[in-house]
């Protein structure tokens, strides 16, 4: 995941290579050097940067085998001598939602961020994800807060993607499949997916299954399209053969699609 995590103008990438989190940055040479390493003790599944509003630089939310939701900073190493420009992964936040270990129903494999920092949605494979809202207290330190549910019963997910709606509510995008008709025998085909909409209504504090539309039965990835000022909106769905633009709001209207060469 590329960001500004050391300091504002900093061009950084931070990498997960099996159970050990390392921060990556050019040298004068060009080549990425390991700026900073830890190891984990655990099985890294999802990592996502964002950056609070008005922040200087950027932080990492994690997705693992833990059960738990944490985000990391990265902060000079106080252990390593003055001006060393030593630097090491700080924990801000952590909370449990679940068990421990690599679980269908367990979120952690998937994680989306709201373009402006606002929440972060961590989802399971099968049925559950959840939504926390990002701010600041008076001292500017870190807060999140308690688990939203937006779990959707019998249905795996594929993807997740935060939307880029300016400072509109949070929306977050997801390919779901039913799965119900399968479990219960009745299925005559393969089972259909949507793309589903998500909204954070942070006025009341909840989240709202705001459309599903059908998508064709390969889709397994989304790319958020800019939006607010800056573009269009909405987000491409990445299926086999083709690629499918749905505009913001849902419903399918407007929606293009472009065969791959």
């Amino acid at each position: 995941m590329y960001g500004n995590f050391s300091a504002p103008k900093a061009q950084e990438i931070v990498a997960a290579r099996g159970d050990v989190l390392e921060l990556l940055r050019p040298d004068a040479t060009g080549r990425l050097a390991v700026a900073a390493s830890v190891a984990v003790h655990g099985a890294l599944r999802a990592l996502a940067p964002f950056r609070l509003t008005g922040a200087p630089r950027d932080c990492l939310v994690v997705g693992s085998d833990s059960g738990r939701i944490v985000v990391l900073e990265v902060v000079p190493d106080p252990a390593a001598d003055e001006g060393s420009g030593a630097l090491l992964f700080k924990r801000v936040h952590c909370e449990t939602f679940g068990k421990s270990g690599v679980r269908r129903a367990v979120p952690g494999q998937h994680l989306a961020v709201d373009p402006k920092g606002r929440a972060v949605l961590i989802g399971a494979l099968e049925r559950a994800k959840l939504v926390y809202v990002l701010n600041r207290t008076a001292d500017a330190a870190l807060t999140i807060s308690s688990a939203l549910e937006a779990h959707k019963s019998r249905s795996l997910c594929h993807a997740v993607a935060g939307l880029d709606v300016g400072y509109d509510n949070p929306v977050f995008a997801a390919i779901e499949e039913d799965c119900g008709a399968v479990d219960d025998g009745e299925a005559e085909g393969p089972p259909g997916r949507t793309l589903t909409l998500y909204e954070l209504d942070l006025g009341l504090n909840h989240v709202v299954r705001a459309s599903a539309d059908p998508v064709p039965p390969t889709a397994t990835l989304l790319v958020p399209v800019p939006g607010g000022g800056d573009g269009p909106g909405g987000v491409l769905v990445c299926c086999e053969d083709v690629v499918e633009y749905r505009p913001p709001g849902g419903g399918g209207k407007g929606a293009l699609a472009a065969a791959l060469p």
